[in-house]
């Protein structure tokens, strides 16, 4: 007999569901007869679709072979493998904030499953400790992402409740998330920039529309200059509201376009990222999340209510900025 106590993070999840993730090995007739036959919550049994509550007991009548078997965590349920190369701004027992370098995927995809950053970040908590696949159907996961080419601060969720509540804040607009970039042309006061995203799935590009189109989703966009440099500015950006694009459509919409991003890139600005590539490689859009903080944060996240986390540029940024600047010249 086997005794396992649901802790926070596989509360509220159904039985069967629990018993699918916590038993890999094990096929789904196998699950539901052992449901059937062998499994008790709190001394009784219970249908698969009981919720589990944190503190409650299960029993597994099996073998040992049988537990052995089920319970085998395999290659994708453990430690990857995978060659970490992000940097850990932040870290308590709830969240994790890290620093994605360019390049890497925030998630998998079709052309890469396996190194990205949310399985570095996994095999991490597992080397140190704080996360047991072999005791837990919950997953570590990022609460919000970055494109490839983008760097800087992916913030991770180590518990469920902890994960959650980043969503939710997310979602919410409660977390502010600025940005440093360097545009095309002379940006030489703040602006504040609203309209409304359409995002076209078959060409993965958004366009901005006015603020009074019947379509899309509403955006606004706040925009400071920071340094002037040789035909484009330094600017920090702070999201207002969260869109995929937002921030380099927004900007391209404005007449100022990120430099190096050939996808939002304008007639007038072509010839400038040529340049741009030619000096110092610059072939993707050039974007680093700089900070975050957190507002009316409660819950298992209340004390973090008003803190900021922050990043430094990359290397690459600030060489660019010298170059712009004179520095390299």
């Amino acid at each position: 007999m086997k005794e396992l106590t649901i802790g926070v993070n596989d509360a509220g999840r159904r039985l069967d569901r629990f018993l699918r993730k916590y038993m890999p090995g094990a096929s789904l007739a196998a699950i539901y007869k052992m449901i059937r036959k062998d499994v008790k919550v709190n001394g009784r049994r219970a249908d698969e679709g009981y919720v589990l509550l944190e503190g409650d007991v299960i029993r597994l009548y099996v073998s040992d072979e049988d537990f052995a078997t089920f319970t085998a965590v395999t290659k994708a349920r453990g430690t990857t493998g995978v060659r970490r190369n992000f940097k850990i701004i932040y870290e308590d027992d709830c969240i994790l904030a890290a620093d994605k370098p360019f390049g890497l995927l925030t998630h998998g995809d079709r052309t890469e499953k396996k190194n990205h950053l949310a399985n570095q970040v996994k095999d991490y908590l597992i080397e140190i400790g704080a996360y047991d696949p072999r005791e837990r159907v919950f997953v570590p996961a990022p609460a919000n992402r970055l494109d490839r080419n983008t760097t800087g601060l992916v913030l991770f969720g180590k518990t469920s409740e902890a994960l959650s509540a980043l969503t939710g804040m997310i979602r919410d607009d409660l977390i502010t998330k600025r940005y440093m970039t360097i545009v095309h042309g002379t940006v030489s006061r703040p602006m504040t920039l609203e309209g409304r995203l359409v995002k076209d799935e078959a060409t993965n590009k958004a366009r901005v529309l006015p603020l009074s189109a019947a379509e899309g989703k509403v955006i606004r966009t706040q925009v400071a200059p920071v340094q002037q440099l040789s035909g484009a500015t330094l600017v920090e950006v702070i999201l207002d509201t969260g869109r995929t694009h937002q921030i380099r459509a927004h900007l391209a919409s404005a007449g100022h376009p990120v430099i190096g991003d050939t996808k939002y890139q304008t007639a007038a600005y072509r010839k400038a990222n040529d340049d741009l590539r030619r000096r110092f490689g610059l072939s993707t859009q050039l974007l680093h999340s700089s900070s975050v903080t957190f507002h009316a944060a409660d819950g298992p996240l209340a004390y973090l209510n008003g803190q900021t986390i922050r990043t430094d540029l990359p290397e690459s940024f600030r060489q660019i900025i010298a170059g712009l600047s004179g520095g390299n010249r």
